[in-house]
């Protein structure tokens, strides 16, 4: 007879999850050990065991989880009856708000993926093409002249992840700005910049 989940399964993984993302955000991949992660969880290691048979299943899921909820959040913020500038906007505001808290788990997402099989790769680039694609959509929206002459609707597209997936680097809550206030920034000279690319 299979054994039949705690009632606090789901809680403890997260609890576990996110405790594992400051560790390996903090000692790298490599450093990291499963007892270190059982320790900074509170748990021990048999438990930790029970979740996770490995470093690699605890950064996949780290990595999933983060990305499946920044997809669910980009899709509830969408708005394909507004305007392309307003839904860009939007979205923007949505990415930054969700990596506020995220840190560890970018981080993770940015340097963990070696350790990863292939399935568990394609699975996740899965989800990040998903999410680029929304994107790229809307900036194709915005000027359809990109992709004309030159495929440059891609390296535009990036080019705005690397403005949003890089904030983490710098920002800094009591600074000069807000998060929102960068969102606008960062959409602005997408906006901007993207009617002059020919």
């Amino acid at each position: 007879m299979a054994r039949t989940r705690a009632s606090d399964f789901e809680e403890k993984q997260r609890s576990i999850l996110s405790s594992a993302a400051a560790v390996f955000a903090e000692m790298g991949m490599e450093k990291a050990s499963m007892a270190l992660i059982a320790t900074h969880s509170n748990v021990s290691k048999a438990l930790l065991y029970h979740y996770y048979p490995g470093k690699d299943a605890l950064i996949f899921d780290i990595i999933r989880t983060h990305l499946a909820e920044l997809e669910a959040a980009v899709e509830a913020a969408d708005q394909p009856e507004v305007a392309p500038q307003d839904r860009l906007r939007r979205l923007v505001r949505t990415v930054i708000e969700c990596y506020r808290g995220a840190d560890n788990e970018h981080k993770v997402q940015l340097n963990g993926t070696t350790a990863l099989s292939e399935e568990q790769l394609t699975e996740l680039r899965a989800i990040e093409r998903r999410i680029v694609k929304r994107f790229s959509g809307i900036i194709n929206d915005i000027n359809p002249e990109l992709d004309r002459d030159r495929p440059l609707l891609m390296p535009v597209t990036m080019s705005l992840f690397g403005m949003m997936n890089w904030v983490y680097m710098w920002f800094r809550p009591n600074g000069p700005i807000t998060r929102e206030e960068y969102a606008d920034i960062a959409t602005t000279l997408i906006l901007e910049g993207v009617r002059a690319v020919r």
